[in-house]
């Protein structure tokens, strides 16, 4: 059988006029749809007389009749009933936007807003797939729907569940871990009844419980559920097996870049000019013209500062201290090109899918009509990595700074980039739309770099204090970056572990105990900074030939220069031309500048477009621009290069 995407009416290939062989790939519309679809008046058909309508549940949930839920918390009271807590989907209808063409007929949205209800309010069992899932369903029956983003209910945004996924899995790989036998599995069976039944109307999908059980259930001990199998699953994670952590793999998992820290330290300042940047635009009723840009070598904690501010401010929301507003957070490195930025703000906001053009004009008159339905809240908007929206004309940086200037707009802007004169460098047009707001993040000092390990191992002995000052002072009188700090102390922290591990009995880094614990010391510290600033691609810089210590330092001159990461063969040759006429070296020619970069691009040391380009092809340094300061800037053969880096 082959069902009609619009009326999700069912029909047997054979019986169809022309009878179909095989289910056509994509949409398929039946006769009687595609006649009204071309405005003809049809008559409905009408059941036989004398029988009873009857609807299945998947046409109530479709029709609002429903509700469907996943079960994420299962328990027993002490009067003996069971109870659940579920997160509730929505049907498109049931959004801010509406139903968008895009939306497919079975198509769902999971919120993000829980209740506690009894089980004797579910129905059956349904099954929500996510796109891959969807596509290869064949005999989960009637009851399968489709589901690709999370609606929040309170901010009307939109979100891929798959990225929230990924964030979900980092953060269950932090948390601690328990004991094989504090898990229990079971096998789900579904509670079916009737269609008919005069229950609460809800489906629920079961899916795996990962909340602790109900404090005060009958049935709890130590968090543990006794007594309720064949209702629910919980699946085991691979590092729920492992042995408990030492000090030193807390360390390691600690010290990680991708952990987010609890609080920010050394950057009070900076977040309360942020918060009062923030609140002033979104109190503000006219909400005019408001841009802030945030600039700053890398490391620095800017995108973390931004993010923190807002969660802050969003528990503000909650509480009902402040008024509400949209978020949107858009990182340049992410995009194919700087026009799909359309595509990821329209996405945003009203979680439909089209076309960079598209999306500009709905945007455009998003933000200039002011009677819009929805428009009253105020939507923040963070760029990160600004300058790699810039274009040929500038075209795109020009719409979406254009946007706050619109009347009624309700619209805020924080730019984020490394270069500190970026606005001098754009078209006047463009400058004068980004205001004057700016806010400067200087490098760390070793007291703040200190302070900020300091914090994330708080509670972690693993560590000697002279050791995590020594790599606070290494990395701020290099470049002040908090990122390669916590990559030294991480690296240091993994080779004392595997020190210890596989020489137990050997005297491990400054410290150890009979117990095998062991504390990284001064020795793990200048190990991990020797691994770090003696890599093989610095050691490839140092020892790499004139011509290719020039066009790498012309590289960065020009990335400090313009702030764009990106540079095209023809502008840097005349920059290296113009730096070897400034000081006296031969200057090469074409065929012999061509040949170096093609020998860097393949040594990774540089990335190139394809050849084919010839002096438009696009050039980007595919590793820091301080590891090249740090390998050329006491080069013997070339000492001018150090005051262009």
């Amino acid at each position: 059988m082959i069902e009609c995407d619009d009326c999700l009416g069912g029909f047997h290939l054979g019986c169809l006029k022309p009878p179909l062989r095989k289910v056509p790939d994509g949409e398929w519309i039946c006769g009687f749809c595609e006649r009204r679809r071309k405005g003809e008046v049809l008559e409905m058909p009408r059941p036989p007389e004398g029988k009873k309508l009857r609807r299945t549940a998947k046409e109530k949930l479709l029709s609002s009749d429903l509700w469907a839920a996943r079960i994420e918390r299962l328990w027993k009271e002490p009067d003996g009933s069971f109870w659940m807590r579920c997160r509730w989907y929505m049907i498109p209808e049931e959004t801010a936007v509406g139903r968008q063409p895009h939306n497919l007929r079975r198509e769902l949205y999971r919120t993000n807003h829980s209740s506690d209800i009894e089980m004797e309010s579910v129905i059956r069992h349904c099954s929500v797939l996510n796109p891959k899932e969807f596509s290869e369903a064949n005999n989960e029956g009637d009851d399968v729907f489709y589901c690709e983003y999370e609606y929040d209910v309170r901010w009307h945004s939109f979100k891929r569940i798959a990225d929230i996924n990924d964030d979900d899995d980092e953060e269950e790989n932090n948390g601690r871990t328990e004991k094989d036998e504090e898990w229990k599995i079971s096998k789900d069976t579904g509670c079916e009844t009737d269609d008919d039944s005069e229950n609460e109307d809800v489906a629920a999908e079961s899916t795996s419980c990962k909340h602790p059980t109900h404090e005060l259930a009958a049935n709890s001990r130590k968090g543990r559920a006794f007594g309720l199998h064949k209702i629910g699953i919980k699946k085991i994670p691979e590092h729920v097996r492992r042995h408990n952590q030492t000090e030193l793999e807390k360390a390691k998992a600690t010290l990680l870049l991708a952990t987010l820290p609890k609080s920010l330290p050394c950057r009070n300042k900076e977040m309360d000019e942020i918060t009062s940047f923030i609140k002033g635009a979104i109190c503000d009723e006219q909400c005019f013209g408001r841009c802030l840009y945030i600039h700053g070598v890398p490391g620095t904690g800017k995108t973390m500062s931004v993010l923190a501010v807002m969660r802050s401010l969003r528990s503000e929301v909650d509480a009902g201290r402040m008024k509400p507003y949209c978020f949107v957070e858009i990182n340049g490195l992410k995009l194919a090109s700087p026009e799909n930025i359309y595509k990821v703000i329209y996405e945003a906001l009203t979680g439909n899918r089209v076309g960079w053009k598209k999306a500009l004009n709905c945007l455009n008159e998003r933000f200039s009509d002011g009677n819009r339905v929805g428009k009253n809240q105020p939507c923040v908007l963070l760029i990160d990595e600004l300058d790699l929206l810039l274009t040929r004309n500038q075209s795109v940086l020009y719409n979406v700074l254009d946007w706050p200037t619109k009347p009624r707009s309700n619209l805020i802007i924080i730019g984020i980039a490394n270069t500190m004169d970026l606005p001098e460098k754009l078209l006047p047009r463009i400058s004068s739309r980004m205001g004057i707001q700016r806010l400067c993040f200087g490098p760390y000092n070793y007291h703040q770099l200190q302070e900020i390990i300091s914090t994330r191992l708080k509670g972690i002995d693993a560590f000697q204090d002279q050791a995590i000052e020594f790599a606070s002072r290494k990395v701020a009188a290099m470049s002040g970056d908090a990122r390669r700090a916590l990559e030294i102390c991480r690296r240091a922290a993994e080779l004392a572990d595997y020190r210890l591990k596989h020489s137990p009995t050997s005297s491990c880094s400054m410290n150890a105990s009979s117990k095998g614990k062991c504390s990284v010391g001064m020795p793990d510290i200048e190990a991990a900074i020797q691994e770090v600033f003696q890599a093989p691609h610095i050691q490839i810089m140092k020892t790499c030939s004139r011509l290719c210590k020039i066009l790498l330092v012309a590289m960065v001159h020009e990335l400090y220069r313009s702030g764009v990461a990106e540079i095209t063969f023809e502008k840097l040759a005349t920059t290296v031309f113009s730096l070897c006429s400034s000081n006296r070296e031969p200057v090469p020619g074409w065929d012999n500048l061509l040949k170096v970069g093609c020998k860097l691009g393949e040594c990774r040391i540089i990335l190139c477009e394809e050849g084919v380009k010839r002096r438009l092809q696009k050039l980007q340094l595919n590793f820091p621009s301080d590891d090249v300061a740090f390998a050329l800037k006491d080069c013997p053969e070339l000492p001018w290069l150090s005051k262009y880096l």
